[in-house]
């Protein structure tokens, strides 16, 4: 699956896998319709929704497609309102969704924040610290106050944690590395590719299944990005 920080490939690196993504939307999408109470099918649904919205070539087909996952999570909450992954995803899903939309999407990142803190309190270590991944993403892109929740203080405490609670997984630390950079810490930032350096391989191997390809392309390439931009700190 893709992961919670979107992935942005360029197109011609997409090709490759949007056909498997897609079919894993479908396959998904066939489960849910045929047991729409079933909160796993409803999660697992959301989260195929969530990985071809992030493919998605246009502003209306990423609607769509996030829009209807959107409405599965919030009918499963109505009567499940403790699924962490159900809320966890909705979330990804707002977050689709609003990258549609211009000054309405504040409504969105207010309720995005209120999603995942509610899925970090029920299971913080869901998709490897993924509630405060996502949090620490969500604070650090946003707006600051009084627009929206934007805030480093908060971006640098999720962003940590997620690190604490899952350092063997790449994305943790990359999303980490990416923000130091973005608060002009270069040493911080070099401390954190050395780390992802070292894990590189073994996680390699642990998640080395097709439906990691897009990701593994992705992290290599901000990988690749990070480093040019420290090497840049140093001239």
């Amino acid at each position: 699956m893709l992961m919670a920080a979107s992935l942005s490939l360029l197109a011609a690196e997409i090709q490759p896998w949007r056909a498997a993504v897609e079919r894993r939307y479908h396959e998904a999408h066939t489960a849910w319709t045929a047991a729409p109470n079933s909160v796993s099918n409803v999660w697992h649904f959301a989260r195929a929704s969530f990985d071809w919205a992030d493919l998605a070539t246009n502003s209306t087909q990423r609607a769509a497609v996030a829009n209807e996952a959107i409405h599965a999570c919030r009918t499963a909450l109505t009567h499940s309102p403790d699924s962490a992954p159900t809320l966890y995803y909705l979330g990804l899903n707002l977050g689709e969704l609003a990258q549609t939309r211009g000054l309405s999407a504040l409504k969105l990142v207010r309720e995005m924040e209120t999603r995942w803190l509610a899925a970090r309190t029920l299971d913080a270590t869901f998709d490897h610290a993924g509630p405060d991944r996502c949090l620490g993403l969500l604070y650090l892109d946003a707006p600051g106050w009084p627009a929206s929740v934007g805030s480093s203080a908060k971006a640098r405490t999720h962003l940590e944690q997620a690190v604490a609670m899952d350092g063997a997984f790449p994305e943790n630390l990359l999303c980490l590395a990416e923000a130091e950079i973005h608060w002009k810490r270069p040493a911080a930032a070099r401390k954190l590719l050395e780390q992802v350096d070292k894990i590189w391989a073994k996680a390699r191997a642990t998640w080395a299944s097709p439906e990691f390809d897009a990701t593994w392309a992705d992290w290599q390439r901000r990988r690749t990005k990070a480093r040019t931009a420290l090497q840049a700190t140093v001239r």
